[in-house]
């Protein structure tokens, strides 16, 4: 099998989870489903399921090297488990996801509605709609699967909601910590705050986020290093710990209002 083009490869992993008791479609996600992947990267599979259906013992007997995880194992949330694998020498991860909870959320996101979720390797953690944003984007590779558009009432509601968690985040610091120079929490308030307004700049745009890999980048607030940067030349002192708070969310200010 060390001979299988990318597709074969794909083919035979996707055949296989499919197979499983109980999954309704797999899809590739991540950077090879939208084509920005390199050689190393990983393969990003999720099976749907509904209910209780689906059982990951049946993913386990197939015998692929690596560690699978129970449902609810990733904390229970939208996020409710999966698996990290290696398949012929490369790394695939395996998502669960519960037709049930993504029909729910596609109907709370169609009224405006979501809720948010902490989660590893997030700085600002994810809203529920991340499950919306895999359909819009992650490529089906058996069955079938709704590809949503963004909701109206979601683009209206969700950008104020995560400027808020932005704000606070920095106004926190701001009381808490920049008077006691304490550099790394501003630093940390700052990377989460930019995270979140972030969200609020794509949310206002209308346009799908499923992790924060480029999420800067993609709403403009890259200039957030910047502002890190100088505090790293020895600006722990209390003025200089706010100037950056302050300094950040203007930045995130004036984005969102380019985006609005």
């Amino acid at each position: 099998m060390h001979a299988m083009t990318d597709e074969a490869f794909l083919g035979h992993v996707a055949e296989r989870l499919a197979a499983l008791p109980g999954v309704r479609a797999v899809t590739l996600g991540g950077s090879r489903a939208q084509g920005t992947h390199t050689r190393e990267s990983d393969w990003d599979t999720a099976v749907y399921y509904r209910g209780s259906a689906f059982d990951p013992a049946e993913l386990r007997k197939i015998g692929w090297e690596g560690e699978v995880f129970g449902i609810g194992d990733w904390g229970g949330g939208v996020f409710n488990g999966g698996a990290w694998l290696t398949v012929d020498g490369r790394r695939v991860d395996v998502h669960y996801r519960d037709l049930d909870v993504v029909e729910h959320e596609l109907a709370e996101a169609e009224r405006g509605r979501f809720h948010w979720e902490p989660l590893m390797f997030h700085l600002a953690g994810i809203p529920s709609y991340l499950l919306l944003a895999e359909l819009a984007v992650n490529r089906v590779l058996s069955g079938e699967l709704p590809r949503p558009a963004y909701p109206d009432a979601l683009r209206r509601e969700a950008p104020g909601i995560w400027l808020d968690r932005a704000r606070l985040t920095l106004g926190y610091a701001r009381a808490n910590n920049a008077p006691r120079a304490q550099y790394t929490e501003v630093a940390g308030a700052v990377a989460t705050a930019a995270m979140a307004g972030a969200h609020a700049v794509l949310a206002a745009r209308g346009e799908w986020v499923t992790n924060e890999k480029r999420l800067l980048e993609r709403a403009g607030l890259r200039g957030v290093d910047a502002i890190l940067a100088s505090l790293g030349a020895g600006g722990e002192e209390p003025q200089a710990l706010a100037s950056a708070l302050t300094a950040t969310e203007e930045l995130i200010t004036t984005a969102h209002e380019g985006a609005a």
